[in-house]
């Protein structure tokens, strides 16, 4: 989902930048009082882990390719500012050290997997909890990378600089990035349930109450 420079045009990577820093800046200033001794380290755990997942790359027709995203695991997590910055240096990382993605296109690359995908995945998985919460983080994480994909074929069809129309990336990269999205969320799920289950305090909406007690053997 990383797009390399050269494939925007630059009224499309400028309305890009724009976007991210307006949610990167927002999440800045909620995320200040959110971090403590228990957070902030989360954030590096939850971070490291998404960036090497992203690391594993799989071509699809239509000039692009899909991967795993995390922005949704990292939104349940974290909440969305944590979220988003998490993201955004797993996404800046990526460019600027290995050159996953372009230095131009980088305000696209954040904003669809650092923002959409966060946000989309948060407000899914909040929409979807009450029901059941394994199955909410499966659909979180679906959603998420869905309609991230959705928003890269956009930018990518709407840019005379590259190969291929709106008609054509939109539905690649959409029913691409669908069927990954499975994987992505059930992945998202699986690890979710494991947190939720080992680590009760650090899922986000917990209360005191539902924190199992420990038990002291002789």
């Amino acid at each position: 989902m990383h797009i390399p420079d050269g494939f925007l045009d630059p009224w499309v990577a400028g309305l890009f930048w724009l976007g991210s820093g307006v949610a990167v800046g927002l999440a800045v200033r909620r995320a200040r009082s959110e971090l403590g001794d228990e957070r902030t380290p989360l954030l590096g755990v939850i971070a490291a882990g998404i960036f090497a997942a992203q690391m594993l790359n799989w071509p699809i027709p239509g000039g692009t390719s899909a991967h795993f995203v995390g922005g949704a695991f990292a939104g349940i997590l974290l909440g969305p500012s944590l979220g988003v910055l998490a993201m955004t240096a797993v996404v800046t990382i990526q460019a600027l050290v290995f050159g996953d993605g372009g230095i131009v296109a980088l305000g696209a690359n954040v904003f669809t997997m650092g923002v959409v995908d966060v946000l989309v995945g948060y407000a899914l998985f909040r929409a979807c909890r009450s029901v059941h919460e394994t199955g909410a983080a499966f659909v979180a994480g679906w959603g998420a990378i869905t309609v991230s994909a959705l928003v890269v074929g956009l930018g990518i069809g709407l840019s005379s600089a590259f190969a291929y129309e709106l008609t054509t990336t939109v539905p690649i990269m959409v029913v691409g990035h669908a069927l990954l999205g499975l994987i992505e969320g059930a992945i998202t799920a699986a690890v979710y349930g494991y947190v939720a289950d080992a680590r009760p305090d650090l899922v986000l909406g917990r209360s005191a109450d539902e924190t199992p007690a420990v038990e002291v053997g002789a």
